[in-house]
């Protein structure tokens, strides 16, 4: 499979996503039910695809989620890199250098190791200086609990802030044919810079996939009041619909294939809940589309 420049790595043009595999009930965002087994399975099934990288986050499921990731990687840690973030927790205390240290280590106890490949900032934390929790990040780094940092979800203004303390090793924002802002926000500014990009939520949390139905979904899925639900999506699944036919592939590959389309971009991260799923991601990192066909998408896109 084909590899990217994201920072310090070489990655695969898809990563694991694990953010619906840590759905429960208590946590904020319910995805529906969750089988555990098939979650471990997923993820397994992607690395032996060649998927060589997994995003996650204590946030997720209020830490469910690393501890699935900490499960399937047992005695396969050293095949994958594996990414995490801190903040954005349920007591409010973000990212202040104590908070930034204590989310680490239990992230590290749930996800089984000793050190991880990439340690994101989730959100920005407006009570606490960039600078100083940047800095915190980097002593981290020193004591090689964490190789590399990276911001996820700031704005060019925070990231010029960090900068200034130490190397941002990549940025991940949201990106798919419903959410672009980050085409003009963050990709032009990430490219004068030299920064590698993840984006989050390629498939628009499953909106753009095939078969989507809303009325479908467990009563209290959280996509049943999101904003995408308000949009009419008929005439781009329509033609995501027709080029995926013309490629053999799925209207989820072409929506992915899109966003690896973009300027900046070194891989989308994309959640899968099954092998089944996992099995499509090789081909989402091949399908090339043509410029008629993106002027297409983006053209039906609301």
């Amino acid at each position: 499979m084909e590899r990217r420049s994201l920072g310090p790595f070489e990655v695969s043009p898809v990563g694991v996503g694990t953010a619906p595999l840590g759905s429960t009930r208590d946590w904020v965002i319910w995805w529906g039910p969750q089988d555990e087994h098939e979650a471990v399975d997923a993820i397994r099934r992607a690395v032996a695809l060649g998927i060589n990288w997994i995003d996650t986050a204590p946030f997720y499921g209020w830490g469910r989620a690393e501890e699935v990731v900490g499960t399937a990687l047992a005695g396969r840690r050293d095949d994958v890199l594996l990414f995490t973030k801190c903040g954005t927790f349920r007591d409010g205390d973000n990212l202040r250098p104590e908070s930034i240290r204590r989310d680490l280590d239990a992230s590290l106890q749930r996800l089984r190791t000793d050190h991880v490949d990439l340690l994101q900032f989730h959100d920005p934390d407006p009570s606490t200086p960039i600078e100083e929790s940047w800095g915190a990040l980097h002593e981290l780094v020193r004591e090689g609990k964490v190789r590399h940092g990276g911001l996820s979800n700031h704005t060019p203004e925070l990231v010029e802030r960090a900068l200034t303390v130490g190397p941002v090793a990549a940025l991940q924002h949201q990106l798919s044919l419903l959410a672009r802002d980050a085409e003009t926000t963050i990709l032009p500014f990430t490219e004068r810079h030299h920064l590698g990009v993840l984006t989050w939520s390629p498939l628009a949390s499953g909106f753009l996939t095939d078969g989507f139905d809303v009325g479908s979904l467990d009563a209290d899925d959280f996509r049943r009041r999101h904003p995408f639900a308000q949009h009419d999506l008929t005439a781009l699944r329509r033609e995501l619909a027709r080029i995926a036919a013309a490629h053999g592939a799925t209207s989820a590959q072409v929506a992915i294939a899109w966003v690896l389309s973009r300027p900046g971009v070194a891989g989308a991260i994309v959640g899968v809940r099954s092998a089944r799923e996992a099995e499509e991601l090789p081909a989402c990192a091949e399908l090339l589309l043509s410029p008629d066909e993106l002027r297409v998408l983006e053209a039906a896109a609301p």
